[in-house]
C-alpha cells in the first residue's frame, strides 16, 4: 500500500523526469536509448501509470511522440537563407564571407548552393575541382550526404554542399530537400542557404525551412523593390509561415557608397528601411576587393580580413549571433551605427 510519502515522492520524481528531458545537456544521452524503453522508464512515474492501461498501439504512440520530440531537440543547428528578388545584388558573395565569418569564430558551418543549374558559390570558395556529387544527388538518394559535403581547406569548421550545374531545380523534390535540411541541421550550427534569383521554385526551396532570412539588396529602386516581394513570400511560403509563425528577417545592404548617396545618385540608408521595415544586418561598402576575393576563390572575409566590406561582413556575423557590433567598416566610429538593427517607423 502506497503512503504519503511515498506519494510525494512519486509526484516529485515526475516533474524531475520532464524537467530532466527539456535539459540540452541529458538530450544528448537520451537520442541514444531506443524510444520504447524511454516510454518504459517514463511509465514508472506516477502520472503516466495509467498510459499502461491502455493498448499497446497506445503505448507504441506515445514512444513514437516523445522520441520524434527528442529528435527536434535544442541542438539542432540554425537554418539561415540568403535572398533576394534581383540577381547580381551578392547573394553568393554574403553567403561565403558570412559563412567564413562564422566558422573564424568556432561555428560548424555549411553553405549550400541552391543555384541548380548556374552554380557559383563552388568557385567563390574556391571548391570548384573537388566538386565530385552534388545537391541534386543527395536529395535523389544517389549519394550520401558525406559523399557530397566539401570541406573548406583553410577552416576545418566550413563546408560546402554545391549545386548541381547540369540539371534544373525542378530535380528538386520537396521531401528530398526536407530530408537534407534535417541531415545539415544535426550536424552544423549554422545551415547557409545561397537562393538562386527570382520567385520560382528554387527560391521558395532554398526559404522554405529557414528559421531566419538575410535579404540583400543594392541601394536601387528595382532592387529595394524586388526585396519588398521577397520579403512576402517569407511571411507566406516558409514553413514558419505555414505554422503561424513569423521568420526572423534582416537587411543586408549592399554596394553602399555614403558618398554618392548624399548626392542623391543611389537611396540612402534611411530609404531603403523605410520601404522594406526589417532590422538592419550590415551595410557592405563598394569595394574591389569584394571582386577580387571572388576571382581567387576565397570568401572576403578571408582573403583580406582587414578590408572595409571583410570588417562588415564580420560585423554582420556577430549581429547573426546577438552580439553587439556597430562599428562603421569605413573606420569612422560612430557614423552607421545608429541604423543598426532599426526598423522604420
Amino acid at each position: 500500500m502506497v503512503n504519503a510519502e511515498q506519494a510525494r515522492k512519486h509526484v516529485a520524481l515526475a516533474i524531475l523526469l520532464r524537467v530532466a528531458l527539456k535539459i540540452s545537456t541529458l538530450l544528448t544521452e537520451i537520442l541514444k536509448t531506443d524510444p520504447n524503453d524511454l516510454y518504459l522508464v517514463l511509465c514508472h512515474s506516477a502520472p503516466y501509470k495509467v498510459l499502461r492501461s491502455g493498448p499497446m498501439s497506445r503505448a507504441t504512440g506515445v514512444a513514437s511522440f516523445i522520441a520524434e520530440a527528442i529528435s527536434r531537440g535544442p541542438n539542432m543547428g540554425t537554418v539561415l537563407v540568403i535572398t533576394s528578388g534581383k540577381g547580381g545584388v551578392g547573394k553568393t558573395t554574403s553567403t561565403a564571407a558570412l559563412g567564413a565569418a562564422l566558422a573564424q569564430d568556432g561555428q560548424e558551418v555549411v553553405v549550400v548552393d541552391f543555384d541548380v543549374g548556374l552554380r557559383n558559390l563552388d568557385l567563390v570558395m574556391g571548391a570548384e575541382r573537388r566538386v565530385v556529387f552534388d545537391l541534386i544527388n543527395v536529395v535523389n538518394g544517389d549519394a550520401k550526404l558525406s559523399q557530397a559535403l566539401i570541406r573548406d581547406k583553410r577552416l576545418e569548421t566550413l563546408s560546402i554542399l554545391p549545386a548541381s550545374q547540369t540539371r534544373d531545380k525542378d530535380a528538386l523534390t520537396d521531401e528530398g530537400v526536407a530530408r537534407v535540411m534535417g541531415e545539415l541541421r544535426e550536424k552544423f550550427d549554422w545551415v547557409i542557404c545561397d537562393s538562386p534569383a527570382g520567385i520560382e521554385r528554387g527560391a521558395t526551396l532554398a526559404m522554405r525551412h529557414a528559421d531566419i532570412a538575410v535579404v540583400v539588396t543594392n541601394p536601387e529602386v528595382s532592387s529595394v523593390r524586388d526585396s519588398d516581394r521577397i520579403i512576402g513570400l517569407l511571411d507566406s511560403k516558409t514553413e514558419k509561415a505555414a505554422k503561424g509563425e513569423r521568420i526572423e528577417k534582416h537587411l543586408l545592404l549592399t554596394r553602399y557608397d555614403p558618398v554618392r548617396a548624399e548626392r542623391g545618385e543611389m537611396l540612402n540608408v534611411d530609404d531603403v528601411l523605410e520601404i522594406l521595415s526589417i532590422p538592419l544586418l550590415g551595410i557592405i561598402p563598394e569595394s574591389p576587393e569584394v571582386i577580387r576575393a571572388s576571382n581567387v576563390g576565397s570568401p572576403v572575409t578571408l582573403n583580406n580580413a582587414g578590408s572595409a566590406p571583410a570588417r562588415a561582413y564580420l560585423a554582420a556575423a556577430k549581429r547573426l549571433k546577438g552580439e553587439a557590433a556597430t562599428a562603421d567598416p569605413s573606420g569612422k566610429k560612430g557614423l552607421l551605427s545608429r541604423f543598426f538593427w532599426k526598423r522604420a517607423a
